[in-house]
């Protein structure tokens, strides 16, 4: 890159644990049902996999740890111990490094909660998804209403950092519906919420019914107008956007998911996990192999699950970026664009949304204005054009 503006934006580590009890209708995410999973062999490939990435990224110093999946607090709090040591013994970790699980509140029991805690995990995200048992129902999750909100409870007593997830503009979903629902949440909310609105994903049931017309979600107007709800109550209960999707308490931002906005550098481990490692010859996209077993073997037998491992062009690192990083209120450094697209970007285009009221400058730094954050795909394209 010929800068450390990587490093600056922190290391952080993702590590994906890719089973579920069941497989949502929405979830397009790289999950898998089983019954029972070998975690001592799962472990070991873990521990192998960190290695090799350190070997490809020595001396980093890591800011950030994020289980994601699947459903990683099905895992037992000594499989999350072990793969935190091996981080630990392969990198050195920042002092109050911030180590997230994900949870589902079916599977979150005050004891494991606190052996994860125990382990080195301090803040929890829950995937409660809906404060309507009928929408739960309808979105396949095994939980209540008040099963989310015990788990939220339980989760609060025992992490000092929290934060759940809500899916909004859902089939049938009421202006009126989501204000009280909103207002609900924000009453529960500790210091962060992710709220994102329901998108018809790729080869998922969700995908099917929709196709066949079983399944109807709000007009694009619609949508509009609980977007607009969501920041007006977030905003005023002190839970602003940081990100087109994420808001927080100010200084309580998810700050491992920065690394990924502010295009800063990870590892990515497990069955289907991303990475972004800057070596010496420049930046590189990394994927494993999605399938769990099929990863374990491979892990097994060439000591790592790596299928993809390309040398980013600048092109493709200038429109990485602006795609990362225009998804956050902050936005981004045009000085930094250059130094990793090779180019400026065209004054013309970014004049015009200027004066279509789509983008700002602030102090130096190039934003998505709330105007354009509906329309941010055809903001980042046009850019990057």
């Amino acid at each position: 890159m010929g800068s450390t503006a990587h490093r600056d934006s922190g290391f952080g580590v993702y590590v994906h644990w890719p089973f579920c009890t069941s497989k949502c209708p929405y979830c397009d995410f790289n999950s898998h049902v089983r019954q029972k999973v070998d975690e001592g062999r799962f472990v070991a490939a873990y521990r192998a996999e960190i290695a090799h990435r350190a070997r490809l990224a020595p001396g980093r110093r890591v800011t950030s740890i994020f289980f994601g999946g699947g459903t990683p607090s099905l895992m037992q709090p000594q499989t999350v111990a072990a793969i935190l040591d091996e981080i630990a013994a392969n990198w050195s970790l920042a002092k109050g490094a911030e180590i997230t699980l994900e949870a589902n509140p079916t599977s979150v029991e005050a004891e494991r909660f606190r052996g994860y805690k125990a382990a080195g995990v301090n803040r929890i995200s829950l995937g409660v998804q809906a404060l309507n048992d009928a929408d739960l129902k309808a979105l396949g999750r095994l939980h209540s209403v008040e099963e989310a909100m015990a788990a939220v409870a339980t989760a609060a007593s025992i992490f000092e950092r929290v934060s759940f997830d809500l899916i909004y503009a859902r089939p049938g979903q009421a202006p009126w519906a989501w204000r009280a629902e909103l207002e609900a949440a924000l009453a529960r909310a500790t210091e962060h919420l992710s709220l994102y609105q329901l998108t018809i994903e790729p080869d998922t049931l969700f995908e099917r019914l929709h196709k066949a017309g079983k399944l109807k979600v709000p007009s694009q107007e619609a949508a509009r107008a609980l977007w607009d709800i969501t920041q007006e109550i977030t905003t005023k209960h002190g839970f602003p956007a940081y990100e087109i999707s994420n808001h927080a308490r100010p200084g309580a931002e998810s700050r491992h998911n920065l690394v990924y906005w502010r295009y800063g550098e990870y590892a990515g481990v497990g069955p289907g996990a991303h990475g972004r490692m800057v070596m010496a010859k420049g930046r590189r996209a990394q994927a494993t192999e999605r399938h769990p077993e099929m990863w374990l073997t491979t892990v097994e037998g060439e000591g790592h699950g790596l299928i993809e491992d390309e040398l980013l062009s600048e092109e493709e690192q200038g429109d990485e970026f602006l795609l990362m990083g225009l998804r956050l209120t902050e936005g981004i450094d045009p000085d930094r664009f250059r130094a990793l697209a090779g180019r400026a970007l065209d004054p013309a285009r970014v004049q015009s949304l200027i004066s279509d009221g789509m983008v700002e400058r602030v102090r130096g730094r190039l934003r998505v204005t709330a105007a354009g954050f509906p329309v941010l795909d055809s903001v980042v394209a046009d850019l990057a054009a």
